[in-house]
């Protein structure tokens, strides 16, 4: 068995590959958070890799609000927190007494509702997802619940943002902050209630680094490459992707 119990160097590649996906969507190509999520469960197991991959989000989190804060868009971040905070204590309850295998099969679940919502964005063009306080708090409580259990809230809020035709840039600033605030209030949850944050997470979390800021670089060179009116297409089409991708893992 290799360093901290993984025994292939291929998992260690994947985990590497998992960061830099992550850095990737923190530099502002939203889409590619499903990738890391994807590859972190499949190499540590899936309540298991929530652990290793939070205190990078946390980490990654800081950086986006560093580069994107001017453009933050607070109308809609006030909108959403309140919501995805109960979400978030819905989703601590839920997944305290939860063995893997329901664990699992709540994530495919998850997971098959994205790629329906994706497709049906794709195939019907005339479909308006509605912008109003309604559907602000039903998407903040789906964006609490699943990014508790499985740092899966993404790919919602990338539609709930979609949904406001907010430019690419107060797009990028505004779930910025947004997760910010959501990924350290989840913090003391998985280290109290999950245990699943501890000295052997950090120390994996530290030996990936590097990719994450590789991938945060890439990512906001990308980005910055993109045309306004094409980010919207793209954002959809990743997510659909990333979607497709978790659920056949």
């Amino acid at each position: 068995m290799g360093i901290l119990g993984y025994h292939t160097v291929t998992e260690w590649l994947l985990l590497y590959i998992a960061a830099f996906c992550l850095g990737v969507s923190k530099g502002g190509l939203k889409g590619t958070e499903l990738l890391n999520v994807t590859i972190m469960a499949i190499v540590l197991g899936s309540k298991q890799s929530t652990g290793v991959v939070l205190p990078l989000l946390c980490f990654a989190d800081i950086m986006a609000v560093k580069y994107y804060n001017r453009h933050a868009q607070w109308k809609y971040f006030f909108n959403l927190l309140p919501w995805m905070v109960i979400g978030i204590f819905m989703g601590v309850y839920a997944g305290m007494g939860m063995n893997e295998v329901l664990f699992r099969k709540i994530m495919a679940l998850i997971i098959i509702v994205i790629v329906t919502v994706m497709l049906l964005l794709e195939i019907k063009k005339n479909i308006v997802i509605p912008a109003s306080r309604s559907f602000g708090a039903l998407m903040g409580l789906i964006c609490g619940f699943t990014t508790m259990l499985g740092n899966l809230a993404g790919p919602f809020s990338n539609i709930y943002f979609l949904a406001l035709r907010l430019p690419k840039n107060a797009f990028i600033g505004t779930a910025a902050w947004v997760f910010l605030v959501i990924n350290f209030f989840k913090l003391p949850f998985q280290v109290i209630f999950w245990n699943n944050i501890n000295s052997h997470t950090l120390y994996t979390d530290l030996i990936v680094l590097p990719a994450l800021l590789v991938g945060f670089y890439v990512g906001v060179k990308i980005v910055g490459m993109i045309r306004e009116e094409s980010y919207r297409k793209i954002i959809i089409a990743l997510t659909f992707v990333g979607g497709v991708f978790i659920f056949l893992k």
